[in-house]
């Protein structure tokens, strides 16, 4: 049974705060808000605890102040209990059974943020920006987070249903799914014609080591260097920051790579390149979508700045901000926001995300042009990029591209089935004039 927070508490808090010193009126004037700002909540969650129609106990009082006092700041930062401890480090370091969904909430409902590749959820057709409604038939609209998460991880081969709401779609759409093991496996590679091609799904915490072994593979395999890599980071969501840099650095030999700041002018941590390219400053594209974020962003941004690699693809998701995990005790953490982080030239991606260098759109999926996309900027309390954009070079080309005017059924008669990886691989040949590549 948690403690009673008595009216003692409270005096105790505001006693502790008046120990201060108050060097100026100022800051006098700003303890004394503090302190009438902490009576107000006393009030009201003494007027809860005794007149709410049902009995509710302190924990949950404390909890949901907690969420909402967090949620008033930006989309990112959370109270970390210990059922969201194991779900960040299932995300970091393990596999578990599931459908291979990264989701988050948004106004009371789950939404996905990008299916893993060669999931159950993958292979269902689920969508970046769908909403889930109902899990086997139950609407879970209201619940936490945590709970979704937990109705959907189960047993491997047993059997959920699921309803989404897919915007710009009149009606919901139900896929029946069966659970597997979701391994994490941030990386993969293979060789498509004479061009190495590398599949940075996730930033957990050998994501480097993996790509650094993918390089050295497609040189195995081929018996020679490839005429250049393509990099594919569409729909990767992010992970750990110490993984994107050293995957930055596996293919740069110096410079910046990113820097994060906080909120004193003096809070600078830079982040720079090692001596060595791994990938012998070969051609590099690197493909981006709605779904690429926060840490895969990281990589674009900075072999863009670079000039090492050409971006390709959509408008990454636009998270430009750094999370950092604060212990509060053994079984509970606080995740907040700390910082933005910048490009090696300056740039902030929050809000406006990694634009290609080429603006190629998905023309193999049937859905591209009516799906709508979803954003860092979409988020309710997202943080605000402090760099004014110019709004004129911002704007989008509306005109139609005569490249990118076949259809769905066109490409699939030609054997194009992912239009993306398709154009960057034929730019590829281009750009060193090798061999057609592989239409895939």
């Amino acid at each position: 049974m948690a403690r009673a927070f008595s009216w003692l508490q409270a005096t105790a808090i505001a006693g502790a705060i008046a120990l201060v010193p108050a060097a100026t009126s100022a800051t006098a004037a700003s303890d004394s808000d503090t302190y009438r700002e902490l009576d107000k909540f006393m009030e009201v969650f003494n007027r809860v605890k005794t007149s709410y129609v049902d009995k509710v106990d302190d924990k949950t009082l404390v909890r949901g102040a907690i969420d909402g006092m967090l949620a008033s700041l930006d989309p990112h930062s959370s109270y970390v209990d210990a059922v969201d401890f194991q779900n960040m480090q299932i995300l970091t370091t393990g596999n578990y059974g599931g459908l291979g969904l990264t989701v988050t909430m948004q106004d009371g409902a789950v939404k996905v943020i990008a299916p893993q590749e060669d999931t159950p959820a993958y292979r269902a057709g689920i969508k970046s920006g769908d909403y889930i409604t109902h899990i086997d038939g139950q609407l879970i609209y209201g619940e936490s987070l945590d709970e979704a998460i937990t109705s959907m991880r189960g047993a491997p081969g047993t059997k959920i249903a699921l309803t989404l709401v897919r915007p710009g779609r009149d009606k919901p759409i139900e896929v029946s799914l069966v659970r597997e093991i979701i391994v994490q496996k941030p990386v993969k590679w293979e060789v498509k014609g004479d061009v190495g091609y590398i599949n940075i799904n996730t930033f957990s915490e050998n994501t480097g080591a993996d790509t650094r072994a993918a390089i050295a593979g497609i040189d195995k395999a081929l018996g020679h260097k490839p005429i250049g890599y393509v990099v594919d980071l569409r729909d990767n969501g992010g992970g750990l920051l110490s993984q994107a840099i050293e995957v930055s650095d596996a293919f740069l030999s110096d410079g910046e790579i990113v820097s994060q700041r906080g909120r004193e002018k003096a809070d600078i941590e830079r982040y720079f390149a090692k001596p060595g390219d791994d990938a012998a400053g070969l051609p590099v594209i690197v493909l981006v979508n709605a779904g690429t974020a926060s840490a895969s962003e990281i990589v674009a941004g900075a072999l863009q700045d670079h000039h090492r690699a050409l971006i390709m693809g959509e408008r990454s998701f636009g998270k430009g901000s750094v999370q950092t995990l604060l212990q509060l005790g053994p079984d509970s953490a606080l995740r907040l926001t700390t910082a933005r982080y910048f490009t090696p030239s300056g740039r902030s991606v929050q809000e406006g995300g990694i634009r290609p260098d080429i603006a190629v759109p998905q023309i193999s999926d049937p859905d591209y042009k009516s799906r709508p996309v979803f954003r860092e900027a979409d988020l309710r309390k997202h943080l605000v990029n402090e760099v004014k954009a110019d709004n004129v070079i911002l704007e989008e080309d509306t005109k139609p591209d005569p490249r990118f005017t076949a259809t769905p059924d066109e490409l699939k008669k030609r054997g194009v089935t992912d239009f993306q990886l398709y154009y960057a691989l034929q730019t590829l040949g281009r750009l060193t004039r090798g061999p057609a590549m592989a239409k895939r």
